[in-house]
């Protein structure tokens, strides 16, 4: 028997392990893995429109009809699948584009907020704090021309947020 031969008995039904399914479909892959798999690839598509529309007016609830799904059952396996609702990714996104705008420092932290899609400059500033760990103003101040020579794709990983080194909360004394 050659190396990694798979014992197949006579007669076994199309789609068993080993066998080869219908024109265009994956061997072995069951009903609900077909499901999933169609699933992801929605949750990708919001994703992908979140990357490609983070300036833009978005909600769950706009997010969720481009994919026919209800806004609760976007957002749960929005969270399974990313490690975040969408409203979080959205955030992020806007957040990273917000910090390559004002390390440039040829805006005004307000006309930044609304560039990357803010409505108020105070959520913005929060949030930003919340994932930055200092202003927006501080941020601009203190790392205009950080990157400079820097190639951008290597800039683009140093300076993102990332959801788990978010700045620590402050203790009260």
């Amino acid at each position: 028997m050659a190396l990694n031969a798979t014992k197949v008995p006579l007669g076994a039904p199309r789609g068993a392990p080993g066998m080869s399914g219908p024109r265009g479909t994956l061997a072995g892959v069951t009903t609900t893995d077909a499901a999933r798999l169609r699933e992801l690839t929605l949750l990708r598509r919001v994703r992908d429109r979140i990357d490609r529309e983070y300036a833009q007016p978005l909600d769950v609830e706009a997010l969720a009809r481009g994919v026919h799904m209800s806004a609760g059952h976007l957002s749960r396996r929005f969270r399974e699948a990313y490690g975040e609702s969408p409203y979080s990714y959205l955030m992020t996104r806007r957040i990273e584009r917000a910090m390559t705008l004002l390390r440039r420092g040829d805006l005004s932290v307000t006309e930044v907020c609304f560039e990357v899609g803010g409505s108020s400059l105070g959520t913005f500033s929060t949030r930003f704090r919340e994932l930055v760990g200092m202003s927006p103003s501080r941020y601009r101040e203190e790392q205009a021309g950080a990157t400079d020579g820097m190639p951008a794709c290597v800039a683009k990983q140093v300076t993102r947020p990332i959801r788990n080194r978010e700045a620590p909360a402050r203790r009260r004394a």
